[in-house]
């Protein structure tokens, strides 16, 4: 399901078309392009031209290499080099940015625009055209693109990580990499042909394009792709979907509105009490939330069973009032090189407050714990990459061999409880090392900031300062200017403002132990540098601090 126009209402498509749109494209990109078993780029919004032109690739044409839309021209050109891309397809709203770069690169045999009907100009052609022709082809009695044979070991994905500490690497990912992350989570969570998923997340991202695509194709299941983040409260009341996958500033953001609009109509204390009576309730067989918390569920579109947050740590209180209105709250967890799902919380057993307990391809185990059992996180999955494209010296530094099994050094901190369930604490890389050795995990307190009402945003980091080699920890914090605005008015100086938040911080500081507290606060005026999974790019921000 997607709106083509805005104003227009959503439009459907069947399996039986996406199919012979799926043949037609993958036919003439092999015979009419010769695109078979190269490296084609897939750059553009999510629409349901990009979910044609993946699946083409994937069964049977060649490697599709999904980039990052938002990622800047020198960028997108940086990475068709670095790919050895043959082709571009590209969507109607990048073709400014296909037409700057596209003389910088003589390699790119083709540029395909995505729902055009152009024919071949050139190295110029539009997908539509090829679909068509290829159809005929298909018609004519060739059925080679169908009778092509699936190797589970063939390298099929290439994927750029969108480097929140780091440059991006090149991530392979083969079809069994695929196909498994399929299977784990029907071992989890049960989907059939009834359930609708809602799209909101970019395509060109794993957690979307192997969860929230080939997961739902695999069961029957329905999509609607949603405008835009904007569009988000209303697209879900006209698509009324099942399932979200969502990543934590996402379910936040809904969590803080649907509560602001039951504060405002003085419902509050009523949906407090109700929680508590249906959760008794619930506990003895009797569920009616889905009654009780109707309006709830009507601004959500009426019949969402299952959210699933990913990418980073979400607030448990957050989950906690998804799973108490009557919504199943589910966290994943793994990264692009698991492409991406290495653990999920089981429907049956959702345990809020963790990230998930290793799926049935994968096994977990903690390297090296301290005496609270936190150490690195280490993955050994059939989900695992093949490795890390043109670069061996990376990939022999993340994958360790040990008693023969390929064992994956996330750079995630963690500990796993008795029943196997996985806790992360922080992130190795975003440690903050103090003189005397203490380690500090920043999304451990930025968890905690994020309670305060007048914090729209915040990054916490150490802060190098001249002629010591202590940090100083360090918190950046957009304010949230319209909280702001509705607790103390619309005529506060800056220096007011961050009085406010430092004394909400001073708060959060006497439940920390010490050398955790945080010495110093930025009001950032502008946004965050972010990934398009909303995580914010520390080394980037860290670095701007830096010059």
């Amino acid at each position: 399901m997607e709106k083509f126009e805005h104003k227009e209402p959503y439009t459907e498509i069947t399996y039986k078309q996406f199919r012979e749109d799926v043949i037609g494209f993958g036919t003439g990109l092999n015979k009419i392009l010769g695109l078979k078993d190269k490296r084609v780029i897939i750059i553009g919004e999510n629409t349901y031209h990009w979910y044609v032109s993946y699946m083409s690739l994937l069964c049977g044409t060649a490697i599709a290499v999904p980039v990052d839309k938002e990622l800047p021209a020198n960028e997108i050109e940086n990475v068709v080099k670095r790919a050895k891309a043959s082709a571009i397809i590209y969507s109607k709203k990048k073709e400014e940015v296909i037409k700057k770069i596209k003389d910088n690169l003589p390699e790119v045999e083709y540029f395909i625009e995505m729902n055009s009907n152009n024919v071949i100009e050139g190295k110029d052609v539009g997908a539509n055209y090829i679909i068509d022709q290829g159809k005929r082809i298909v018609e004519s009695g060739d059925t080679s693109y169908m009778e092509v044979s699936i190797d589970p070991e063939e390298f099929k994905v290439l994927i750029f990580t969108s480097g929140t500490t780091s440059a991006a690497k090149g991530v392979m990912i083969n079809n069994r990499n695929l196909a498994q992350n399929v299977n784990v989570v029907a071992a989890y969570v049960y989907l059939d042909n009834t359930d609708r998923f809602f799209s909101v997340l970019p395509l060109h991202h794993t957690y979307e394009s192997s969860i929230g695509f080939l997961l739902p194709m695999s069961v029957g299941a329905s999509i609607a792709v949603c405008e835009g983040l904007k569009h988000i409260v209303p697209n879900l009341k006209e698509t009324k979907p099942t399932a979200m996958l969502a990543v934590p500033l996402l379910v936040e953001n809904l969590y803080k509105k649907i509560n602001e609009n039951i504060v405002k109509s003085k419902k509050d204390k009523l949906v407090k009490s109700m929680i508590h009576i249906t959760n008794a309730l619930k506990g003895v067989n009797v569920d009616i939330k889905r009654k009780v918390f109707k309006e709830i569920y009507d601004n959500l579109g009426g019949n969402i069973r299952i959210i699933v947050s990913a990418a980073a740590p979400i607030d448990a209180k957050v989950g906690k009032w998804v799973q108490d209105i009557g919504i199943s709250f589910l966290q994943g967890y793994g990264l692009t090189e698991t492409a991406p799902i290495a653990a999920l919380t089981p429907e049956f057993d959702p345990r809020v407050g963790s990230a998930g307990k290793a799926v049935v391809c994968a096994e977990l185990k903690i390297d090296n714990p301290n005496e609270n059992g936190e150490g690195e996180v280490l993955i050994q999955s059939d989900t695992l990459m093949i490795g890390y494209y043109e670069d061996e010296k990376a990939t022999n530094e993340a994958i360790e061999i040990i008693d023969g099994k390929r064992w994956f050094h996330a750079g995630d901190i963690g500990y796993l409880d008795e029943d196997g369930f996985l806790y992360i604490t922080g992130r190795s890389k975003n440690v903050i090392v103090t003189q005397n050795g203490k380690n500090i995990y920043p999304e451990e307190i930025e968890l905690m900031l994020g309670n305060i009402e007048e914090i729209k945003e915040c990054m916490v980091y150490g802060k190098e300062q001249e002629g010591s080699k202590e940090l100083v920890i360090t918190v950046k914090v957009i304010p949230n200017y319209e909280k702001i605005e509705e607790k103390y008015g619309s005529t506060l100086k800056e220096e007011e403002i961050h009085k406010i938040i430092w004394e909400e911080i001073k708060k959060v500081n006497k439940e920390l132990t010490s050398y955790k507290a945080i010495k110093n606060l930025e009001i950032k005026k502008d946004e965050f540098e972010k990934t398009t999974t909303m995580k914010i790019k520390r080394f980037a921000e860290i670095a701007k601090d830096k010059k």
